[in-house]
């Protein structure tokens, strides 16, 4: 294994209590810094693991002839086409809501004026 994600010193089992006696209060536990929680280890080990995976990605852009303006129009394209497949099935969707209430209101409404006089 290359990175032991137990952080905690050897013998200091979860749940046994630590050497004041107290359950995982003990001296040996440091708490992590919020940047350090949040980014996932170190500041400059995370940014040397980016960029090295952008160099990676970016090789692979460029051998398949990716641009990021390129991505971006392709993506924008992707999401214009599916609000406008959206968009169209909504309509159809209004029609049919129209054509329904054209039969189905009046119906309801005789109905009632039928209920109400009884």
């Amino acid at each position: 294994m290359l990175v032991d994600h137990n952080r905690r010193p050897q013998g200091f089992e979860q749940g046994a209590p630590g050497p004041d006696g107290a359950y995982g209060a003990g001296p040996y536990r440091t708490r992590e810094s919020g940047l350090r929680r949040f980014l996932g280890g170190s500041p400059v080990g995370v940014f040397v693991r980016l960029l090295f995976l952008s160099v990676l990605v970016g090789a692979f852009m460029s051998m398949l002839g990716l641009t990021p303006g390129r991505l971006f129009w392709h993506l924008y394209d992707s999401a214009r086409a599916l609000i406008d497949i959206g968009l169209a099935s909504l309509h159809d969707f209004g029609g049919w809501i129209v054509a329904g209430a054209i039969v189905v209101v009046p119906l309801w409404l005789i109905a009632r004026l039928f209920a109400v006089s009884r």
